[in-house]
């Protein structure tokens, strides 16, 4: 006679959980997900790309973004928030005339809950991105999570949510169906300042299409 095994819960009933706790945990992310009800691909993602050119000011954020590498150091995330993201996320915000919610806080659940680093609305979309100084990894973990909580916080029908996890110089794109409940974590990673246009391209396109 044998007896069905099961493993312990990676997320324990009694406990409450903010999206850093997610970062900081070491189980694989697909496994981490699947508790939360949603399950995790790793593929290349159809992203909304806007005309270029919309991006009317793009060779000045390229000159001031590369003048920011080579004089700022950056090793800590706050420098990096600062110096690299920022620039970027308000230029975007510029174009799309979207709002932009720094440490904007939510909470859904136990398990669903603390701040988004940077939170963008627009008249169609909406944006979240996660700054990291390093490990992308985690980082995505924790991006998942904060796409997930979103499903039940915002109020529209999109049925796709977007976000994306960056270090500042490295910026990786998620994106949540929400009718699947399916997380999907882009292959490509986009680079500052060398993959700029495109990465703005896609940004914008995400905060423009409806």
């Amino acid at each position: 006679m044998t007896t069905e095994r099961h493993r312990p819960p990676i997320l324990k009933p009694n406990e409450f959980y903010t999206f850093r706790s997610y970062f900081q945990m070491k189980f694989a992310p697909a496994d981490i997900l699947r508790e939360l009800g949603v399950t995790l691909t790793k593929t290349t993602i159809n992203l909304p790309v806007a005309a270029s050119e919309l991006l009317t000011r793009l060779p000045d954020l390229h000159q001031r973004l590369e003048e920011a590498i080579a004089r700022v150091s950056l090793t800590s995330e706050a420098a990096r928030r600062e110096v690299l993201i920022a620039p970027i996320l308000l230029e975007v915000a510029h174009i799309t005339k979207a709002i932009v919610n720094i440490e904007y806080p939510i909470e859904v659940n136990q398990y669903l809950r603390g701040d988004l680093d940077y939170y963008l609305q627009s008249e169609h979309n909406i944006l979240v991105v996660e700054a990291k100084q390093a490990d992308l990894t985690r980082g995505f973990t924790q991006l998942a999570t904060e796409l997930i909580a979103l499903d039940t916080w915002v109020e529209s029908d999109e049925p796709i949510l977007y976000g994306a996890v960056t270090t500042g110089d490295i910026w990786q794109f998620g994106s949540f169906d929400r009718q699947e409940q399916k997380v999907s974590q882009d292959l490509m990673l986009y680079r500052v300042p060398t993959d700029l246009e495109i990465l703005m391209q896609i940004l914008v396109g995400i905060l423009m299409q409806g």
